[in-house]
């Protein structure tokens, strides 16, 4: 090539990696703070990925192994470090020059300790000792294949060893720094769960759960019953919001999730949560509320925990609630009043596999109402122009392929049979006008990521706002009434009714004597049937709740040390708990009782890490980077390779053989081993894009 040429080529390559360079740097100051983000990630994940391979450096170079190179960060490599003879050695870009360079033995004795460009982890080279096939043979006596069996099992174990000391001096600071977590408090209680079942109620708190009493918050509720066994009894210890305490047993069963549990759900504060911006004008037009407000009355009545707050709510069978928040607003706490509408719940844990458990109003089911819509579900939407053919918010479902007016249960059932098919609805609908017409959609029902079941992709509540009865059910030894599907009912004991709400106003008045019901089919067939309310073992079982979402924030207690060595306590006991969690939780995939879909693999990490350093303080970062390490301890030591622990596994049989494997037979266990590892990683990278970008 001639001078010329060369002189081009060098000017093109500089040309192009300056652009490079200039398009990457107008990237990162336009998206400042998700640049930030990320490296933090990068540099988090990357520092428990670099402590295990410093392990194995810091071991080797005890065990008088040659350590060939170190490196902080993940080639290409930016800088090399070594010493020689005649001083210190530089390397800048190696792997970008062209030139050659001549090293003398000599030179290569010392090891090259390297940065490179990605800022994620690092790793060490050792001579002789390979990840993908058999360890290399080498005359040299510092290779890895000529020391003793006790020496590179050292060697190989160093790396889990610091992920564990890692751990528990990530938790030991995090503790004595203090960090808020979820404090392990009934919220609210699944219906026919078996927390229900045991007699839990919202505002108690767990004391201790499956014999761990130290430090409880609610993942260890979570954690105990997902890696239960079948009926295995769960012993808890509980404490009432009176101060009372009681023992019971809990067993987890499935509850329509892909992972056992009791039926609990993770406590709520009565401060409005942060949302998005766009999100907070929203809020505030639907609710009257911003973040950061703090509810302190409902309906008069005042309340100081979120579930006192729910309590209030599900007695009141009124179409609205009044709300008493207050407001910080320049220094000063303003009193903000605002009126909330009600829904009732379609059926109380979302399952409704008898007519007994549908929710009702003196026996009579009002008709399905679409509460809420899942933006991701293409068969329903928010937006006005696109639900001539979609589902929408406040929709009521008057038919469902052949079956008019269904209860949730006949909708569940239906809804399971078309399973990736199409499904016509007949709906009532609103318009901007405030007038009422009938629409035609067509939805297709799909398997539900992470669940057992079926679904359209929309909350179900019941039509309160209309007296038009889906079905009469039968309750207790009571007979159905004789009222058609269909039906509305028109007056109670003669008094005129446009609504459930007005139903239950009049029922109410005549204290549980018989009372008259009238109903008008179609606006011709009418009829009246007498209701026997004192016969009643349950006059209402619906569930009211917030027909508008306020989004309450997480309780959270703080938890810290009293000093270093409680730290040092907390830390220890955290750090354990998690590394015999990741075991339980192999053990039981092997058995089949926790489902692999619930596995998560590096995207699934790094998406969770983001989330976390976007949205919560760094300590909470911090605390998931103990996590981490404790449980990449626990999996880098499986019997199997390429993990450290299929390497010692070959490493013992040789020592009871007396020789190593055959090259050939190591290479094949090696590459058998990658291969599992990538169809494992394939599996979970799957689960991965599906739960971050097509669950609901």
């Amino acid at each position: 090539m001639s001078e010329t040429a060369k002189s081009w080529t060098k000017w093109a390559n500089v040309f192009f990696w300056t652009a490079v360079l200039g398009v990457a740097v107008y990237l990162i100051v336009r998206n400042i703070g998700v640049v930030g983000n990320v490296l933090v990630v990068l540099l988090g994940f990357g520092a428990v990925v670099l402590v295990h391979e410093f392990g194995h450096f810091i071991t080797a170079k005890l065990g008088g192994i040659k350590v060939e190179a170190f490196s902080i960060c993940m080639p290409p490599t930016v800088l090399g470090i070594r010493r020689t003879r005649s001083g210190f050695k530089f390397r800048v870009l190696p792997s970008f020059s062209r030139r050659k360079e001549e090293e003398s033995p000599e030179d290569n004795e010392a090891t090259e300790y390297r940065i490179g460009l990605f800022p994620f982890g690092g790793y060490v080279k050792l001579l002789g000792q390979e990840d993908t096939g058999p360890v290399k043979q080498n005359d040299d006596p510092r290779s890895f294949a000529r020391k003793p069996v006790s020496i590179r099992a050292a060697v190989i174990a160093a790396g889990v060893v610091f992920n564990v000391i890692s751990a528990a001096i990530i938790f030991m600071v995090v503790f004595l720094v203090g960090i808020n977590l979820t404090p392990a408090v009934v919220g609210d209680v699944v219906a026919r769960s078996p927390a229900a079942k045991a007699g839990l109620q919202p505002g108690d708190e767990f004391l201790a759960v499956d014999g761990a009493t130290k430090d409880l918050d609610f993942s260890n509720t979570m954690i105990a019953a997902a890696l239960s066994g079948n009926n295995e009894k769960i012993p808890v210890t509980v404490r009432r919001a009176d101060g009372s305490t009681f023992e019971t047993t809990l067993v987890a069963e499935n509850l329509g999730r892909s992972f056992r549990e009791f039926g609990i759900d993770e406590p709520r504060s009565l401060t409005v949560a942060q949302v998005s911006k766009p999100g907070v004008e929203i809020l505030q037009k639907r609710t009257g509320l911003l973040p950061g407000d703090r509810v302190v009355a409902v309906n008069g009545q005042k309340v100081e925990h979120h579930w006192q707050f729910n309590q209030i709510v599900e007695q009141s069978l009124t179409p609205t609630v009044d709300i008493t928040a207050e407001r910080k607003s320049g220094g000063q706490i303003q009193t903000v009043q605002t009126n909330l509408p009600l829904d009732w719940a379609a059926a109380e844990n979302g399952e409704a596999p008898t007519d007994a458990d549908l929710g009702h109003v003196y026996s009579l089911v009002p008709r399905l109402r679409v509460m809420g819509t899942n933006a991701r579900d293409d068969s329903t939407t928010n937006d006005k122009d696109e639900a001539a053919t979609r589902l929408m918010a406040g929709d009521i479902i008057l038919a469902a392929g052949d079956v008019e007016n269904p209860t949730y249960k006949e909708l569940r059932e239906i809804t399971t049979d078309h399973e990736g098919e199409l499904l016509t609805l007949k709906v009532l609908r609103t318009d901007a006008n405030d007038v009422e017409h009938t629409a035609t959609v067509t939805v297709k029902p799909r398997r539900a990521p992470g669940e057992n079941r079926v679904i359209i992709g929309f909350a179900p509540a019941l039509d309160a706002r209309h007296a038009v009865v889906a079905k009469a059910i039968a309750v207790g030894n009571n007979p159905a009434l004789d009222i058609p599907r269909g039906a509305r009912i028109v007056s109670v004991n003669g008094k005129a009714v446009s609504n459930f709400f007005d139903i239950i106003t009049e029922v109410r008045r005549w204290e549980g004597q018989p009372v008259s019901l009238q109903y008008r089919l179609d606006g011709a067939v009418e009829g009246g049937v007498t209701l026997q309310v004192a016969q009643l073992p349950q006059a209402t079982t619906v569930r009211p709740q917030l027909g508008e979402t306020v989004p309450f924030k997480q309780l959270e207690r703080l938890y810290q040390a009293k000093n270093p060595i409680d730290a040092m306590a907390m830390g220890y006991r955290r750090t354990l708990g998690f590394i015999a969690q990741t075991y339980v939780t192999l053990a039981r995939l092997i058995r089949g009782l926790i489902s692999p879909d619930n596995l998560m693999g590096p995207l699934g990490i790094i998406t969770v890490s983001y989330r976390i350093v976007a949205e919560q303080p760094l300590v909470n970062y911090a605390y998931f980077l103990g996590l981490i390490s404790a449980t990449i301890a626990v999996m880098n030591f499986l019997p199997l390779p390429p993990f450290d622990g299929g390497l010692i596994v070959l490493m013992l049989i040789e020592k009871i053989r007396g020789s190593a494997l055959t090259d050939r037979t190591q290479g094949l266990v090696a590459y058998v081993g990658w291969g599992l590892v990538m169809v494992l990683l394939v599996y979970v990278t799957f689960n991965d894009i599906v739960r971050s970008f097509f669950s609901s």
